[in-house]
């Protein structure tokens, strides 16, 4: 059987499948000694090379030996593996392996901290992150300003930002004084600022935003910003049954 090459090295770390695109657009990888194209498919039989390093087709097949990571993101980290203005990255804090990468679950912007997830099996984070997932994301959010009941049911049922409908799934009052409330907001998709357009598109500014669960991994209450920890064995089966066919 022959399988995508994006897919094939996906799972075997090496990258997200649309940062394997972008590799065999700038001619970085050969199938059988040819320049690679985008929809070519291989199999077992195939020689696979990266930048000149021989990859195996079968390479990252055993979910078993593939890890998966929460860190609990610090302000002002950017997602990105490097950046020319020398920012640190989130990938900055995360252990070393020997083999592989690690590949992040969604990102986060500069200034939200909070959960996000890493593993070595690109394909699975690509399914996690694929629109059609629908999985939920929860956000803590301060906001400054006064808010409506009127504004609260609007942005529920759904409000065109950038031509799109944006939408919180679920709403709730956490707690604050005076124009300092908190709120728990859930979303189903991962897009650009999507917690803050929201909000902003009602005239109240965001202050503080976290996120605190993804699917159903909940930050723990002892992990400080900036530090990591491995997901349980059985946190691990909990988010590949988000994806399971």
């Amino acid at each position: 059987m022959s399988e995508k090459l994006q897919k094939v090295l996906a799972r075997a770390a090496f990258g997200s499948r649309r940062e394997i695109e972008t590799w065999i657009i700038q001619k970085r990888i050969r199938v059988n000694g040819k320049i690679a194209q985008i929809g070519d498919r291989v199999s077992d039989a195939d020689q696979i090379f990266v930048d000149g390093k021989r990859v195996s087709s079968r390479q990252g097949l055993d979910k078993g030996k593939h890890r998966y990571l929460l860190y609990n993101k610090n302000e002002n980290e950017i997602c990105s593996k490097k950046d020319p203005r020398g920012r640190a990255t989130v990938f900055d804090k995360l252990p070393p392996l020997k083999h592989g990468r690690w590949i992040s679950i969604g990102r986060l912007d500069f200034n939200t901290t909070g959960l996000l997830l890493f593993t070595t099996d690109g394909d699975t984070a690509n399914l996690l992150t694929h629109p059609s997932s629908m999985i939920e994301r929860e956000y803590a959010v301060r906001v400054m300003g006064n808010v409506e009941p009127s504004m609260i049911k609007s942005m529920h049922e759904g409000v065109l930002i950038d031509n799109e409908i944006y939408r919180f799934t679920d709403i709730q009052y956490f707690g604050g004084d005076g124009l300092n409330r908190w709120y728990h907001v859930v979303v189903m998709t991962g897009r650009n600022r999507e917690v803050r357009k929201l909000w902003e598109s009602q005239g109240v500014k965001v202050s503080r935003l976290k996120r605190v669960r993804f699917g159903p991994i909940f930050m723990p209450s002892k992990l400080k910003r900036g530090q990591h920890q491995e997901l349980s064995q059985k946190e691990v089966e909990k988010l590949l049954k988000l994806v399971k066919s």
